[in-house]
């Protein structure tokens, strides 16, 4: 049974009617990291609409040289411009709401075009409804609606960064390292609305080189196989992988997840990449594998790459072995009363009370929590398993979207 509606009737439905408008203008900008395009053009039609809603606004744009040192992708160019929007009231407490602008690519045959926003048959389909523009848009449909007649019962510090889905180091990232994540409570509105996320895994990419001899194929004996060495690489990584996978975390998986019989985040170690050779007839001198290690809260980044390097190092091949360190896990005390008043608000606006989950992905917002300390609960539109985000034809029900906006009224009125 749903709950009795905030807003007037009136009110209401005009909300409704803006968020949608909002939502097609935002899902327009084809935000798209890779490479990194249209931050600029987003963050200027951004910083007119907090600022006619009283928010002082700041461009933060992330300077050449640390762009060059910290986003090891050739794949990224351009500017990172990110905005940081805040409401001073004079409240004692300042509420942080942090989303990203960032879309994966929109590849493949949609059924309609991803970078307009399309209604039909009750669910709304674009690049990003879900992940997380959505968010975005609901969130300034639902400040207008209550700083028209009212305010909020927090202060609000707004960021709106980018290359969150480029993984690596954010916008978010560059802002809580300048110490401009500052607040009491913290919410991220880049998750799903199944559940109300408050842990996730941590990521830590992997790359193992190993080298041979090149010769002809023919007389192959007079080189080193390198794609023949990496086997033996291979097999030590499979039997570890068997080690790392049957641990378990203590955060629970989402309801999703639960539902296929997953009770608990598990840690993961993948091979994910291989690339060897030049042409069949000549010995290959080099065999690079590639891959992926996801860490639980329970675990550390160090030991988790100690641990590769200890399966590794009886081997005999020459071999390089490289680590790019990605998001530290997250894990947040459930019973911090900033949890409760989130759940209680879910309850209030979309009709459920949430059960408490952790993300078997990794998120932005575990290194600005890790950073900050600041206790964080993650939730945003889109279903886990229906919405298909990255995927094609992207999608988010409207009811949810409506409902994420009434749960943003229910957490922010005074």
């Amino acid at each position: 049974m749903m709950p009795e509606k905030t807003l007037p009737p009136q009110e209401e439905y005009q909300m409704d009617l803006d968020l949608l408008d909002l939502l097609k203008k935002i899902i327009s900008f084809k935000t798209v990291a890779p490479p990194g395009s249209n931050y600029r053009e987003i963050v200027d039609w951004l910083v007119p609409v907090f600022q006619e809603m009283g928010f002082a606004t700041r461009r933060m744009v992330m300077p050449q040289e640390v762009f060059a040192s910290r986003c090891q992708d050739s794949r990224l160019e351009g500017d990172r411009f990110n905005l940081k929007a805040d409401l001073d009231l004079g409240a004692d407490k300042t509420l942080v709401i942090y989303a990203h602008l960032d879309v994966v690519p929109a590849e493949g045959a949609w059924d309609t075009d991803p970078f307009q926003a399309v209604q039909k048959e009750g669910r709304i389909y674009g690049r990003g409804v879900s992940d997380c523009k959505g968010s975005i848009a609901a969130l300034i449909a639902a400040l207008r609606s209550l700083l028209k007649t009212g305010r909020t019962r927090y202060n609000l510090s707004v960021l709106l960064t980018t290359d969150e889905e480029v993984g690596g180091y954010s916008g978010l990232c560059y802002l809580t390292d300048l110490g401009e994540v500052k607040g009491d409570m913290m919410l991220c509105m880049d998750g799903f609305c199944d559940d109300v996320v408050i842990g996730s895994n941590g990521i830590i990419t992997w790359e193992a080189t190993v080298h041979g001899r090149s010769a002809h194929s023919g007389s192959s004996f007079l080189g080193i196989n390198a794609v023949e060495r990496s086997i033996p690489v291979m097999q030590a990584l499979m039997s570890l992988k068997k080690e790392v996978q049957s641990r378990r975390s203590a955060v629970p998986s989402s309801s999703a997840l639960e539902a296929m019989g997953m009770k608990s985040l598990k840690p993961m170690l993948n091979i994910t990449m291989i690339n060897g050779g030049v042409k069949e007839n000549i010995v290959p001198d080099r065999c690079t594998l590639r891959g992926d290690r996801r860490v639980i809260p329970e675990e550390s980044m160090e030991e988790a790459m100690q641990e590769l390097e200890s399966a590794l190092k009886p081997l005999e091949a020459q071999m390089e072995l490289k680590f790019y360190p990605g998001y530290p896990p997250m894990s947040v005390n459930p019973d911090h009363p900033w949890v409760s008043e989130v759940r209680e608000a879910v309850q209030r606006g979309m009709g459920f009370y949430p059960r408490l989950s952790g993300a078997q992905g990794s998120l932005d917002q575990a290194y600005a929590t890790e950073k900050t300390g600041i206790p964080t609960c993650v939730f945003g539109v889109g279903r886990q398993l229906e919405s298909n985000i990255h995927g094609l034809n992207e999608n988010v029900r409207a009811t949810d979207l409506m409902g994420f906006a009434r749960f943003l009224i229910e957490l922010l009125q005074a």
